[in-house]
């Protein structure tokens, strides 16, 4: 499952990143070979769209909804905002629990 970090370009979102990687990888149930993470700017994303299973959207740019949402329903990816608090405290875990969960919802729609 490739899941994709999007943000205004900051290392904030990247340290985010590796909070999910850190989560699976001590994770009894999952494989880290199951997992690829990238963190990219949001002006970017068309580029990484075509392989992304799940897109996270970091707070600071969750007012470019608008721009976003055209380049990825198309392709019919879930996508999650994270909050300022989550974000804030770099819970990896917790944006990694809701990104599988939207994957998941997606997938039944199927």
């Amino acid at each position: 499952m490739k899941i994709v970090l999007c943000c205004a370009g900051g290392f904030s979102t990247t340290m985010l990143m590796d909070s999910m990687k850190n989560t699976v990888k001590n994770s009894a149930k999952l494989d880290e070979k199951d997992f690829e993470f990238v963190a990219i700017p949001v002006d970017i994303l068309q580029s990484e769209v075509e392989t992304c299973d799940v897109l996270v959207i970091g707070p600071q740019i969750a007012h470019k909804l608008d721009y976003i949402k055209p380049i990825i329903e198309p392709y019919n990816i879930p996508y999650v905002i994270v909050d300022q608090d989550t974000y804030g405290k770099m819970d990896g875990a917790t944006v990694l629990k809701k990104a599988l969960v939207e994957r998941k919802k997606a997938d039944m729609k199927k």
